[in-house]
């Protein structure tokens, strides 16, 4: 019988998989043409920004819920800034990407960002060059050759502007383990959205008024009150539902919910969008793919627990507790020791990535597809 435990666990996983699913659907559904018609991404996205960098100022602010972390001009300048600027342009490029493709092949896309991660680590000298893991990159970069081939109604400015955003969102990921480990500095979702959230809206105010501004007649926008604020409360929901799922599940279990939820989104999108079309290449492209990425994440476990292995057997005392408190409040937001023993990529960067949530990245989480608002 299964006991409250495992109930609560497959819970947080099924309210995981609704809100991100849930999120894309709505984020393709208020900016299509076709349905609520509010083709402003950057708009959109300076919302979300908007509202959960205010709910953030009030939980530590007002209401105290966590207290702000001691964060040095030093640190802002050359940490937070920079991360906030890569997290913008990926949620940026993301979010326009919903304007010239189908949420299906976007999600076909989106199995490029462990290439695209194990690219710029490899690039920036946080990972090695392996020959496993280079043809785990392969077989994923040729399912989604075949994916896109496959595609109907494919776009190349829709195309480009989310194979943008996976690599943009890549490099933040990356700065993410350099320039915070670095600083030994640790966030907890509510205090990442106090810092980045503010500076990601800042960074989006410049390509918003030289690209958006300008052709915004505001007598001709479609604008709904209640649409936005429940599009941007369902945005800061996400976030705290995988902080959830990481305090309840490992990253095996991450992993498949991930990939089940990616098979669901593309399955959901063709019965609300009719005009996502599947073709059967797509299917075939996806799945070679799939299987890249699934042998990548299998990879990973096997580096961390490998890694997990070479730890000593006796800890200090005082440096049990704090690991043991560190893991009942799973308030990391990026692990003290990034190096990975094994040889393999520091698990840090093995993230739920996704759009809407792309804040929380800790070493329980996993690349299952890709982030973007």
């Amino acid at each position: 019988m299964m006991n409250t435990s495992h109930a609560l666990t497959y819970l947080y996983l099924l309210v995981y998989i609704v809100l991100s699913s849930g999120v894309i659907l709505y984020n393709k559904w208020v900016l299509s043409p076709k349905y609520f018609n509010f083709p402003f991404p950057i708009t959109l996205t300076m919302i979300h920004m908007g509202f959960s960098g205010v709910i953030a100022f009030f939980l530590v602010r007002v209401f105290k819920v966590v207290s702000p972390v001691k964060m040095t001009f030093e640190i802002y300048a050359t940490c937070v800034i920079p991360i906030s600027a890569f997290f913008a342009s990926s949620l940026w490029f993301g979010n326009t990407a919903y304007l010239h493709i189908s949420v299906a092949f976007i999600q076909m896309l989106k199995a490029l960002m462990p290439v695209a991660t194990f690219l710029m680590a490899v690039v920036c000298g946080t990972d090695k060059l392996r020959c496993d893991v280079f043809f785990n990159m392969v077989l994923v970069s040729v399912g989604v050759v075949v994916s896109s081939y496959g595609e109907i109604h494919f776009n190349i400015v829709g195309t480009v502007y989310q194979v943008t955003g996976i690599f943009a969102e890549a490099l933040r990921l990356v700065l993410t383990q350099v320039l915070l480990q670095k600083k030994g500095l640790t966030l907890n979702p509510i205090t990442s959205l106090y810092y980045i959230a503010p500076c990601s809206f800042v960074f989006l105010f410049i390509p918003w008024y030289l690209l958006e501004k300008p052709g915004m007649n505001v007598s001709q926008i479609q604008f709904n009150f209640w649409i936005f604020f429940s599009n941007a409360v369902c945005a800061l929901a996400l976030n705290f539902s995988i902080f959830l799922v990481i305090g309840r599940t490992g990253a095996v279990t991450i992993r498949v919910a991930g990939v089940l939820k990616d098979w669901i989104l593309i399955a959901l999108s063709t019965v609300i969008f009719p005009e996502s079309t599947i073709t059967g290449l797509n299917i075939i492209g996806y799945a070679i793919a799939l299987c890249g990425v699934v042998m990548y994440n299998y990879l990973k476990v096997k580096d961390a627990r490998a890694s997990q292995s070479t730890m000593p057997e006796k800890l200090p005392e005082r440096l049990s507790k704090d690991l043991k408190f560190e893991k009942k409040s799973s308030d990391i937001y990026v692990p003290n020791d990034g190096n990975d023993r094994s040889g393999g990529s520091s698990p840090t960067l093995d993230l739920i990535v996704h759009e809407e949530a792309p804040l929380i990245p800790s070493s329980r989480l996993s690349h299952v597809g890709r982030t973007q608002f």
